[in-house]
């Protein structure tokens, strides 16, 4: 592909996802006011992919964790939910990340300090290591960090009790 011709499709790429967040906006809202629950809707387009998030109003946080469950599991169910909602209006799957109260960032931030762990246990024994199932998201995080170690890991088992398995490199 050209240069021009790259250039001139990436915008629209950035318009879609723009288009997607704006939509799961809506969709988000439109919840958040029959639930009756406060809250705030940003959005945002990182690494090819929608992230709508919803933050709190100052002291509202509870009312946010009724929407992220246990263990993210009612957070799951609503981005699933504004994924079909957006690809209702634009015909198109969506891979927009829905975020609440920065539970996904939390998330993330506690698996890549476990992926750390275990990377580096991976490198100074040898061995092979399989984590706890996780859901995709998760194991989307793992297997990044592993990337950039530089060793080898894929996912295992069927859903709901799919996990990573990390490997060394060779």
């Amino acid at each position: 592909m050209s240069d021009s011709v790259q250039e001139a499709t990436e915008p629209r790429g950035v318009d879609k996802l723009e288009e997607d967040g704006e939509i799961a906006a809506d969709y988000l809202e439109e919840l958040l006011d029959i639930a009756d629950i406060g809250g705030d809707i940003d959005i945002d387009v990182d690494h090819g992919r929608a992230i709508v998030a919803i933050v709190s109003e100052e002291g509202l946080d509870r009312e946010l964790e009724r929407l992220v469950g246990p263990d993210g599991e009612v957070l799951d169910a609503l981005q699933e939910l504004t994924r079909i909602a957006v690809q209702n209006k634009t015909g198109e799957r969506s891979r927009l990340m829905l975020d609440i109260s920065g539970y996904r960032a939390g998330r993330r931030d506690a698996l890549r300090n476990l992926a750390s762990g275990v990377i580096e246990e991976v490198k100074a024994k040898g061995v092979t290591v399989s984590l706890e199932p996780m859901n995709a998201f998760e194991r989307k995080v793992v297997h990044d960090c592993v990337a950039e170690a530089g060793l080898v890991s894929q996912s295992s088992g069927e859903e709901p009790e799919r996990y990573v398995v990390i490997r060394p490199a060779g």
